[in-house]
């Protein structure tokens, strides 16, 4: 499984550029206060995975790792691992520029939001991870962006026929008194859940 994730991180390296691009923005824009982006880079981590299977898909490397020993399921895993390992990553890099720009700007250093932010800017990443993933191994790249967007967008209906029935105010306070465990707890889970589904699915399927 190593080699499979291995190749992940050398086809993500291919990107160094666009990524150096990014970075130097996204510097720009922490020293300058011009706006809150420690979303960027672990959101750009899951983008560039999401990538990986565009190439997947025009070099045949799944028709060629499902002939490997427990290569259905390395498949699935070296996907999952990989993105987690760069949003562990980048999620640092964004706390550590966090805590740089609050010393150059002499600004005092909350270390319990700072742990906030770094655990709901991962759970809200891993979140398109949960999702995106098991569509993508279902009906590839293209067709899953359509999936997708049905998804999202029934999702964004069904919340809006039963945001009435919630009692906002009672999950706000249940969140800031619990969250440093519904948010290990629930992102561990989800993430679980979406590799079993996406497993079950490459088990299954053709290539």
């Amino acid at each position: 499984m190593l080699g499979f994730i291995k190749k992940d991180l050398f086809i993500i390296k291919n990107n160094l550029k666009f990524i150096g691009l990014i970075f130097i923005v996204y510097l720009l824009m922490a020293f300058t206060n011009k706006m809150d982006v420690t979303f960027l880079l672990p959101f750009l981590s899951v983008v560039l995975m999401i990538s990986t299977f565009s190439y997947d898909d025009f070099n045949n490397w799944n028709a060629y790792a499902v002939t490997l020993p427990k290569g259905r399921a390395n498949i699935v895993r070296a996907k999952y691992l990989s993105t987690l390992i760069l949003l562990v990553i980048s999620t640092i890099i964004v706390t550590i520029i966090s805590i740089l720009v609050s010393l150059v700007n002499k600004m005092p250093i909350n270390y319990s939001e700072l742990l906030l932010m770094m655990s709901v800017t991962m759970y809200t990443t891993a979140l398109v991870l949960v999702i995106m993933y098991p569509i993508i191994f279902k009906f590839g790249v293209e067709k899953g962006r359509i999936a997708i967007f049905i998804l999202i967008f029934g999702i964004a209906i069904l919340g809006g026929l039963f945001i009435d029935y919630i009692n906002l105010s009672s999950v706000v306070k249940l969140l800031d008194k619990y969250w440093q465990i519904i948010i290990p707890v629930t992102g561990i889970g989800l993430i679980y859940i979406s590799y079993i589904i996406s497993k079950r699915i490459v088990m299954k399927k053709e290539y």
